[in-house]
């Protein structure tokens, strides 16, 4: 990183220039290192920026070898986002959070057509606020013993990638990771409203992000940020209270006066906290094998718990939540600066229903890191007999980890949730069974992970309870791995479970059935969540291993290898 008070400067010292979107785009030159706001579905995104770049290089070939950075999924996993930018050539190097809202973005790191790195969403976003602060880079224990850690793949995503971006060190009698900071040439970015003096306000956004973290980090980097807004004020007129981006940060604002507020909605006003939303007219998830995770999932939340949820089936436990009436039992939070309310699922997760704070992004992970989540539900692709979980690299797919490994990381409790199998699976809950009707073609559990996301070893010596949650059967981390401890009324245990996951794997002595209330189509209950949380109320964390701890060790549990006793 180059001192930034002996770098020239690209700042415009007149005040903001008002320019179309070619013309804005023309200032970027090839070679910059570009950083992007936004989030996937739409959120905070700069989508006719990053169209009208793409466009622009279609044509004319420039700006070419670009170095993209940014933290979050970017895209509607249908040609938008990120994926405007995949044209060969563009791109010499992408530093991102996540891919998996640009799926021909993510073909191309596959392909080799860049440089490609994936790091944690909660570093790039803290990233940003060390280099605004001019300081050498993040260091943090965030990535340790997954593979952001340069001792197993530190980031890298493909061949062409070489350069080692991240480093172990050691301080204060501790191993931590070191991210450096870059130098940023020009920033995209999005806000709903700018005044003559470039003051950017997100009155009818869903989330900050890191809007202010970028803007300052290219300002002080010698960059120039050029901001997208869907209408101009007058200057001085914005509640100061507002503005979240402000003037002596801005270089040139874009106005998009057909801007969305995600790719689904013109418009929510619960979204951005305008009104408080009927959650009796939020959409209720199908009774079906999604459900099911969801509801054992959600027997994990105590009262006054603080929750986060991933995106994908994890994202169901709170809408099950809110069609019980319990949503106001805990709180929920999702990674990019939500407190409260009710997040949405799909495509824009990333927003929620009647939200009670609006945080920037770097400080939720602030929180997140140092151990203020009770509880969390993620999704996974991969499980092995370790407990290891891989959610960013398989089957020649790259989906990045997002805000994973930070809350995967850090978490008091972590329940893995997803189905036990994918490609046609058909599990049918019912009158208090479960009826497996087709098994799907992939397995997800596995002997070794493709990549390492969540590092069971890791989670054992910070003392976390880990659970992994499918439709059909509930596992737990135990001392050396993986320990089947439920299985769900109506499936085989040794056929529909045992055969079909990878020896080695132990079996709870006292394996018990999963409650028949959540393969009911019915509500649950007060009752139902008075009774669960009672029986969990002695439970303690995992403890850290012990030598004498191992499966197959006397007192240990049966092992799905052939030696131990048939369930």
């Amino acid at each position: 990183m180059i001192d930034s008070l002996s770098r020239p400067s690209r700042r415009v010292r007149s005040g903001p220039r008002f320019l179309s979107a070619p013309d804005a785009v023309a200032l970027i030159r090839p070679g910059d290192t570009v950083a992007i706001g936004g989030s996937g579905g739409g959120l905070v995104e700069p989508d006719l920026l990053l169209r009208t770049l793409g466009e622009t290089y279609r044509e004319t070939g420039r700006p070419a070898d670009l170095t993209l950075v940014h933290t979050t999924g970017i895209g509607d996993r249908e040609g938008g986002g990120m994926d405007h930018l995949a044209q060969p050539g563009l791109a010499r190097r992408i530093i991102a959070g996540n891919w998996g809202m640009a799926p021909r973005m993510s073909e191309m790191v596959i392909e080799n057509q860049f440089e490609a790195y994936n790091f944690p969403q909660g570093v790039m976003s803290q990233l940003f606020r060390e280099i605004a602060g001019g300081r050498p880079g993040l260091l943090t224990h965030v990535g340790l013993g997954t593979f952001c850690d340069p001792r197993l793949e530190g980031g890298k995503l493909n061949d062409v990638t070489t350069e080692d971006l991240v480093e172990v060190v050691e301080l204060a009698g501790r191993e931590w990771l070191f991210y450096p900071s870059i130098d940023v040439d020009v920033c995209l970015i999005r806000g709903t409203t700018a005044d003559e003096n470039g003051n950017i306000s997100l009155e009818q956004e869903g989330a900050r992000l890191e809007m202010l973290s970028i803007a300052q980090a290219t300002r002080n980097s010698g960059g120039m940020v050029i901001a997208q807004v869907k209408q101009v004020a007058e200057g001085g007129s914005l509640d100061p209270r507002s503005v979240v981006v402000p003037g002596i940060c801005v270089d040139v604002v874009v106005v998009h006066k057909e801007q969305r507020q995600l790719v689904t909605h013109d418009f929510n006003p619960a979204f951005s906290g305008e009104i408080k939303g009927a959650l009796s007219h939020l959409e209720a998830v199908p009774f079906d094998q999604r459900k099911v995770v969801a509801r054992r999932a959600l027997a994990e939340i105590r009262d006054g718990d603080v929750v986060n949820l991933g995106v994908g089936i994890a994202d169901g436990v709170a809408s099950v939540a809110a069609e019980e009436g319990w949503s106001d039992r805990f709180t929920l939070t999702i990674e990019q600066g939500l407190v409260g309310g009710v997040p949405a699922r799909g495509v824009i997760f990333g927003v929620a229903t009647n939200p009670v704070a609006v945080l920037d992004q770097p400080y939720q992970f602030d929180f997140y890191d140092g151990g203020g989540l009770d509880i969390t539900f993620l999704g996974f692709a991969q499980i092995d007999v370790a407990g290891n979980v891989n959610v960013s690299k398989f089957n020649k797919r790259v989906v990045g980890t997002g805000g994973f490994v930070n809350i995967s990381q850090n978490a008091r409790t972590v329940v893995f949730c997803g189905t036990f199998s994918a490609g046609g699976l058909r599990a049918v809950p019912g009158d208090g069974v479960l009826r497996l009707e087709t098994e799907g073609r992939h397995r997800k559990f596995v002997d070794r992970v493709e990549q390492v996301t969540f590092s069971a070893e890791q989670a054992r010596v910070r003392g976390q309870r880990v659970l992994y949650v499918t439709e059909r059967a509930v596992f737990e981390l135990g001392e050396s791995g993986l320990r089947l401890v439920e299985v769900a009324p109506g499936i085989d245990v040794r056929r529909d479970v045992i055969d079909r996951i990878p020896s080695g794997i132990e079996v709870a002595e006292d394996l018990a059935e999963m409650d028949v209330a959540i393969f009911t189509d019915a509500p649950l209950g007060d009752s139902w969540r008075a009774a669960v949380i009672e029986r969990s109320a002695s439970r303690s964390p995992v403890p850290p291993p012990a030598a004498n701890n191992a499966i197959g060790a006397d007192g240990g549990g049966a092992l799905l290898d052939g030696t131990g006793p048939a369930r």
